[in-house]
């Protein structure tokens, strides 16, 4: 009776309050009422609607302004806008760590708005301030120096506080869901839907009205709009402040792998027991710092770091340069496999970098006139990928995902890396799409040189966007999920910077191929990479990306089935690690 009766206060506990190391804006253990869930997460996601308003306000439209008001030629400004996109996606590896490890994400996100904030301010001065403008005449041949040197500062300032910003506050909203609770754990699954969601509706708003703005009233308009959107978004992420959960930062995740590494390599000639419970780990009963893990055989090397080499002393007094637990171990091999689809979505990094430079150029060159004579400006083109995300994010929410449970039995529909690879497929079909309709425009520009493009419809442009949309909604918020999901729970602000660090890798990778490729068929005799679109043969390099892709998807598809995923030990018995656990089987 008393056992009955203990079982259910502590129920009455856990429905009460939230267990899992998250405090309150007061340092207290937050009230599951009135913190976290969506009455928090609501909040995250309207300021992630106004950040990326503002970035994407200026990325799809920072090659039209590096080739009209900085005059570079195509390579050169494809180049550039592969660098800061590249830099902008890296520095969230900086900016994880140190939310971590030592800020904490509000703290993070906080700073990083201001250091944003002060970036669009000085873009909005380069386009007002006399002495820091392009030119005074109308029409500039060449912008001034000191131009050149406050706009790249300017967004590279972005670059910084995107840096902190984007990998904290993606986490901190998944932080606001309770893991052990399996209401909040469900919601979770439809956190990064919805998180994607609000994300193409920043972005469908940023790349119309506002690039629209930029077209017809002028770049300075248009950054008056940008800063005054993300002014707004750090008041509400201010108001939101009562409503949230803080996860508290505990150093350095770094610190804990490489004393795992080192134990393992003093403790290598010591023999493994034959019992893997034998193998230390912290009682559950005396942990209060997250959930434990399940032992399991992969990289079985590293679990010499959990055998007690000296059970005379106690285990918990043993230094952790010589022994740690299991979980710890668990953790280092969880970073290690990631390392390889890491390596894998690359090449699919490689081609949703065309969407920002190729594809937009490829927009100016077509007729873009609708209606009683308005243009669409070429940047606005990409509205299409984000409502073809939209459409299919909603979808999959709402159709798909109950569908898919019922099938499975899994929470989350089909398996995350299942989810990823299905939108691969797409990039493949969107490189095969580009490569038919750049030939097509190609085609049209040998019949009539004068006239060149201009007798072809921006919108055969359409499907290649609609198709890499559809394609994000599965690979990209799957990337998001997993990258969150399967990193240890002290490490997901550095989980998120790694899945942006794909596609900031995959910039870089994508000026290196453009180079090399150039390189390659210059010699050959014609270059595929012009002056302008007109003498190049992007249809060319839109097949050699669809080969790479295809190829690649291969070696993903292998990977992926042999994937050990993370396997949290249950709230019952830690024997369950033995058998399928609950979140290896979910994942």
């Amino acid at each position: 009776m008393e056992l009955k009766k203990g079982v259910e206060t502590r129920g009455v506990n856990e429905e009460k309050w939230v267990h899992d190391s998250s405090v309150d804006h007061k340092g207290r253990v937050p009230l599951r009422a009135s913190t976290g869930a969506w009455k928090a997460s609501l909040f995250i996601i309207a300021i992630e609607f106004s950040e990326r308003l503002s970035y994407f306000g200026i990325a799809t439209s920072l090659i039209i302004y590096l080739s009209k008001v900085m005059h570079q030629d195509l390579k050169t400004a494809a180049r550039s806008v592969n660098y800061w996109g590249g830099v902008t996606t890296l520095m969230p590896l900086f900016g994880g760590f140190l939310a971590d490890a030592y800020l904490g994400r509000f703290t993070t996100v906080f700073v990083s708005s201001i250091v944003y904030l002060l970036g669009l301010i000085l873009l909005t001065m380069s386009a007002f301030v006399p002495s820091l403008k392009a030119c005074e005449a109308a029409v500039c041949p060449k912008p001034r120096k000191v131009h050149e040197v406050v706009f790249f500062l300017a967004i590279y300032l972005i670059s910084v506080g995107t840096g902190g910003h984007k990998p904290s506050l993606e986490s901190f909203g998944a932080d606001q869901f309770d893991e052990n609770h399996d209401d909040e754990r469900k919601k979770k699954m439809s956190y990064f839907n919805w998180w994607n969601f609000g994300l193409c509706c920043g972005l469908l708003l940023g790349v119309t009205l506002v690039v629209y703005v930029q077209d017809h009233v002028g770049w300075g308009a248009g950054d008056i709009i940008l800063t005054a959107v993300m002014a707004l978004s750090l008041v509400i992420f201010i108001i939101g402040r009562p409503f949230y959960r803080y996860q508290v930062p505990t150093g350095s995740p770094l610190t804990p792998m490489l004393q795992v590494l080192v134990a393992a390599i003093r403790n290598r000639n010591l023999p493994y027991p034959s019992n893997p419970a034998e193998l230390y780990e912290v009682p559950k009963s005396r942990t209060d710092k997250g959930r434990l893990l399940c032992h399991t055989e992969s990289l079985k090397f590293l679990d010499k770091a959990t055998i007690v080499k000296d059970r005379e002393i106690g285990a918990e007094n043993q230094n952790p340069w010589r022994l740690a637990t299991v979980t710890k171990v668990e953790e280092m091999k969880l970073i290690l496999n990631l390392i390889p689809i890491w390596l894998a979505m690359l090449p699919f990094g490689i081609s949703v970098a065309q969407t920002a430079t190729f594809f937009i150029k490829q927009g100016t060159t077509l007729d873009r006139n609708i209606g009683n004579g308005f243009q669409i400006p070429p940047a606005s083109v990409y509205a299409l990928a984000a409502i073809g995300m939209i459409v299919s994010v909603t979808i999959y929410e709402k159709i798909l995902v109950p569908v898919l449970r019922r099938a499975t039995g899994n929470e989350r529909g089909i398996k995350i890396l299942q989810r990823i690879g299905f939108g691969m497929l797409f990039s493949i079909s969107t490189m095969v799409v580009s490569a038919l309709v750049e030939r097509k425009r190609l085609g049209v520009v040998a019949k009539d040189p004068v006239k060149g493009s201009l007798s072809m419809s921006v919108f055969w442009l359409a499907p290649q966007f609609i198709i890499i949309g559809v394609g994000d909604a599965f690979t990209l918020v799957g990337l998001q999920e997993y990258f969150y999901d399967q990193v240890p729970d002290s490490m997901r602000s550095l989980g998120i910077a790694f899945y942006l660090s794909v596609i900031g890798a995959a910039n870089f990778l994508s000026s290196l191929l453009i180079t090399a490729v150039d390189h390659v068929t210059e010699k050959t005799g014609k270059s595929w990479f012009g002056k302008d679109l007109n003498s190049s043969r992007l249809d060319n390099f839109y097949w050699l990306l669809a080969g790479m892709t295809a190829a690649n998807l291969i070696l993903y598809v292998f990977l992926a089935r042999r994937y050990p995923y993370k396997n949290v030990q249950s709230s019952v018995a830690v024997a369950d690690c033995y058998k399928d656990g609950l979140e290896g089987s979910m994942a």
